[in-house]
């Protein structure tokens, strides 16, 4: 299952605490950066779920891994617009920055790695 997956329970994790963070950002930023941090980290978790569902098709289940590193690396910009903003503090970006690391990190073993998952 999906769920069992470690690049899924580290990005969910990641997605959590992103979610938290953002409850104290400005009300101005309700349809801006908290809508985008929220979106782009909640839908690696998506990616990886919608690829483990395809991972019989090889080439598909890549591109959603692929899509789920791609909404990780946004994940990280937007910690960046945080941090520019003062809406995080340095220790808080570098720690959430750490973990979109690990999650890519772990995204890349998949793509490299996609047979070690496949149902074949």
């Amino acid at each position: 299952m999906f769920k069992e997956l470690k690049a899924y329970q580290k990005g969910f994790q990641l997605a959590m605490k992103i979610f938290e963070v953002t409850k104290s950002f400005p009300k101005e930023e309700r349809f801006a950066l908290i809508d985008q941090m929220r979106r782009s980290s909640r839908s690696v978790c998506a990616n990886i779920a919608e690829g483990y569902r395809k991972r019989l098709y090889v080439k598909h289940f890549i591109t959603k891994l692929s899509d789920a590193d791609m909404e990780n690396t946004e994940t990280q910009v937007w910690l960046d617009f945080a941090l520019s903003c003062t809406y995080i503090s340095k220790e808080v970006h570098d720690a959430l920055l750490e973990d979109s690391l690990e999650v890519g990190k772990l995204l890349g073993y998949m793509i490299q790695n996609p047979n070690k998952f496949s149902k074949r």
